[in-house]
């Protein structure tokens, strides 16, 4: 059996039109990239509970569900923690009480978002914050595929009764330890699959947040400290980063909750796919079902 690293070399070459010739040297970049990147054995503390329980009202429950950046992944305090993050800032924003359930899991893809769901059905969530993709890239799955999995997931949130927001696939440009050219490569890849996750994750009737260049600007200011030992994952400062944008979608989407399509606070109406274009090439951006039709979305850019 082919090991992981050859698999996604290999349809990363024939997904970006790579040329044959450096199939060797993505492979190569690939097993060398895995050593870089590493694993460790800790698991981040579980964040859930109720965040804000000195506020009026009855708590807003949340649902986290995806893979290892949503977990919280290389953290040793709750409070760096996604859930924490998340709990915290909507709590603020909306002024109530927010009720945070995570269960994401490391390694999870789109795959896994049925299991999660059905896991998290207790919580009876009012709304529901998706990140999920990136383990699909590592594990070759075809972006068509993932993004099919994606809008499923959504779908069925929605027809329990949550507001869905879910974060597009970061791009994969700005990991280290991918060196050019398969960073390049991973790049192509990973905005392909983000626009994929947005028009179909939309047209399911979810908000979805771009994650995809989010980092970017932020990266030339602090460096590094973006991302956390193992180089893949992000530092508490990125995973602040990353939760700012999902939570500024998730307050967007529960104050405009019950009114399907939206356009409240988008500058402009654009084409679904010209909107999922825009979105992975400006992180921060928002992406909502649009008043003039299926095919159309309402885009709001984040405001730097």
């Amino acid at each position: 059996m082919p090991s992981p690293a050859k698999t996604t070399a290999k349809a990363a070459v024939r997904t970006a039109g790579v040329g044959a010739g450096t199939y060797g040297v993505l492979i190569g970049q690939a097993l060398l990239a895995r050593r870089r990147i590493g694993t460790t054995p800790d698991r981040p503390p579980i964040g859930n509970g109720v965040y804000g329980d000195e506020l009026n009202g009855e708590p807003i429950r949340v649902l986290l569900l995806g893979d290892s950046t949503m977990v919280g992944y290389g953290m040793s305090s709750v409070d760096h923690t996604p859930s924490a993050l998340i709990g915290q800032g909507i709590a603020q924003l909306l002024d109530r009480p927010t009720h945070i359930r995570n269960v994401s899991t490391v390694g999870a893809r789109s795959r896994d978002l049925a299991t999660q769901i059905a896991t998290g059905d207790d919580h009876r969530p009012q709304l529901a914050i998706i990140l999920i993709g990136a383990n699909d890239i590592t594990h070759q799955v075809p972006a068509k595929r993932s993004a099919r999995r994606l809008a499923a997931a959504v779908t069925r949130l929605r027809a329990a009764g949550a507001e869905v927001v879910v974060g597009s696939v970061p791009d994969f440009g700005t990991i280290k330890p991918l060196p050019v050219p398969l960073r390049t490569v991973c790049r192509y890849w990973s905005r392909h699959l983000a626009r994929r996750q947005t028009v179909a994750a939309v047209e399911a009737g979810a908000r979805v947040v771009s994650l995809a260049d989010a980092l970017e600007p932020i990266l030339l200011l602090k460096g590094d400290a973006l991302f956390g030992d193992d180089r893949f994952h992000p530092s508490a400062d990125g995973y602040a980063t990353v939760s700012t944008f999902l939570v500024a979608a998730a307050v967007a989407q529960w104050r405009t909750r019950g009114v399907q399509p939206v356009d409240v606070g988008a500058t402009e109406q654009m084409t679904l796919d010209e909107a999922a274009e825009w979105a992975s090439e400006h992180g921060g951006t928002q992406v909502a079902p649009a008043t003039r039709g299926r095919r159309w979305a309402a885009v709001l850019p984040w405001r730097r």
